[in-house]
């Protein structure tokens, strides 16, 4: 209240309130009042209380869908392809000596030693890493968590199944109970951690609470420290404890598109069975048919009915269906999921009908959010196995530091997952190309562009030229000819002799 209002105040109380309610009206956001037509729904709530009751009913839903819904599988499929892909996030090693150049040697014993971990990384020995990945992303995006213990060094009971002592035994987020809490321990939704919300340990029930041998009601658990456990959340809210389904926002819009084209499916199938009728005109008309069995006609080209009783009529049951409208909604619906899950329009309708141009741009926005979550998933996920692993293989001897590697730079590596498809690949390899020979960039990321490992693309390159020389073979490939093809010179000629008779091979330049 300003000056004037209050000097008004006892004289003219009701102007006052009017004047009070015009400047609210006039200073305050549209978007914060309720009225008809906006209820202004608000969340008051934490990030952990907006979750503990909700999310493990989300997540159910999620499953679901996954299961029953074909849209919905198709998604997660596609976020696996694009986040993860076939041949599962790659890791090249890039450890320095001294010098700061790339040890080699080694980065080619550790890549040696990954390879062979990765057929069976699990305890169960049944998935090699990229199916792990895979399906520990699938579980990330559906579920909003995924969990994996490490077991580490001589486990009792347990017996690796490969020279280096390191395994992850996955589990369902199911095993990290959403009701586990103790103020007193810092203990939240099954989450140990200290007063600067740091994890110290998760505490995980002993058995999958709906298991198939009926539901289990136990809730024994077991406490395990954060040095053996990775959790992988989906989080959206600072401090926020547990994860939520990327479908969070879309499940409501999803159910009612599979509800919705199940009943446009039946609609259908049933105006798809010709029906038809008579009609019997006034009362005055009808006569009683002297048999009471039900009367059909012979369908016939051309055919002629005059079998039909005086007032009698045929009539046809119009069908309106399948809906000429239908595509055309469900599209907009597909568009508004898409928007909500980092998934292109294109992929997740599998409708590739518009220009070349739509196409690249729909490819290189949705790129950005595949992007992101396959970064997310590096870093809670690949970077934590890698460097575990690497640390396990050099403690048990299965791999050993040359003294002139940096011991700063041995965690060193680069994750690789899948990149952005080619649309164009004559402009693009162009593209590449250009950038190699003006300096703006260099072999090994045209390698990686392709989801190539560089050292291993030089190792198959340096193998198939040497081939192809000793055969004779002759290809644009190889700038070899270029210098010592049918214009050599004399004193080309000779260098080529003497090289060799060396055993090694000279470039003029």
């Amino acid at each position: 209240m300003n000056l004037l209002d209050r000097a008004l105040a006892p004289l003219f109380p009701h102007m006052v309130a009017e004047r009070l309610k015009a400047r609210h009206v006039i200073q305050a956001f549209e978007a914060a009042d309720v009225t008809r037509t906006h209820k202004a729904k608000r969340e008051t709530r934490s990030a952990n209380g907006a979750l503990q009751n909700t999310a493990k009913s989300m997540r159910d839903q999620c499953r679901a869908l996954d299961e029953n819904h074909d849209i919905v599988t198709g998604l997660f499929d596609r976020l696996e392809e694009r986040v993860v892909g076939g041949p599962g996030i790659s890791v090249e090693p890039i450890p320095l000596d001294y010098a700061g150049a790339v040890h080699l040697e080694f980065a080619a014993a550790i890549k040696a030693q990954w390879s062979e971990w990765s057929l069976a990384p699990e305890t169960s020995g049944e998935l090699s890493r990229p199916q792990m990945e895979r399906l520990v992303c699938r579980t990330w995006l559906r579920d909003g968590e995924a969990l994996a213990q490490e077991l580490m060094g001589n486990v009792a009971g347990y017996q690796h199944s490969h020279a280096v002592p390191y395994s992850l035994e996955l589990l369902e987020p199911d095993f990290l109970p959403w009701g586990k809490h103790d103020e007193a321990q810092g203990i939240v939704q099954g989450i140990e951690r200290n007063a600067w919300r740091r994890v110290r340990a998760y505490h995980l029930l002993k058995k999958h609470p709906g298991d198939a041998l009926g539901y289990s009601l136990s809730q024994d658990t077991k406490r395990v420290p954060v040095e053996q456990m990775i959790h992988v959340a989906y989080r959206k809210r600072i401090g926020q404890n547990r994860g939520q389904p990327l479908l969070h926002a879309v499940i409501t819009r999803l159910a009612d598109i599979k509800d919705y084209e199940e009943s446009e499916r039946v609609a259908a199938r049933i105006s798809a069975a010709l029906a038809m009728y008579i009609k019997k005109g006034s009362p005055d008309d009808y006569v009683a048919p002297k048999e009471t069995s039900q009367r059909t006609f012979q369908m016939a080209p051309g055919m002629v009915i005059d079998t039909l009783l005086p007032g009698e009529e045929v009539g046809m049951i119009k069908s309106d269906r399948p809906n000429p409208f239908l595509e055309g909604f469900r599209n907009g619906q597909l568009k508004a999921v898409a928007s909500g899950t980092r998934v292109g329009y294109s992929s997740l309708s599998r409708s590739y009908d518009g220009s070349y141009s739509s196409q690249r741009q729909e490819l290189v926005e949705a790129q950005l959010g595949y992007d992101q979550l396959q970064h997310d998933f590096i870093d809670y996920w690949c970077r934590r196995v890698y460097r575990d692993w690497l640390r396990l293989a050099i403690l048990s001897g299965v791999i050993k530091v040359p003294p002139d590697v940096d011991p700063r730079t041995i965690y060193g590596a680069i994750y690789q997952g899948p990149v952005m498809p080619w649309i164009n690949p004559v402009h693009e390899a162009n593209a590449w190309d250009i950038l190699v020979k003006a300096g703006f960039s260099d072999e090994a990321e045209v390698a990686r562009a392709r989801q190539r490992n560089p050292q291993e693309l030089k190792r198959s390159r340096e193998a198939e030229i040497k081939t192809n020389r000793d055969k004779g073979l002759v290809f644009s490939s190889d700038a070899y000819h270029q210098f010592y093809g049918k214009n050599q010179t004399d004193e080309q000629k000779k260098r080529q002799a003497a090289d060799a008779a060396k055993g090694v091979d000279h470039v003029d330049e």
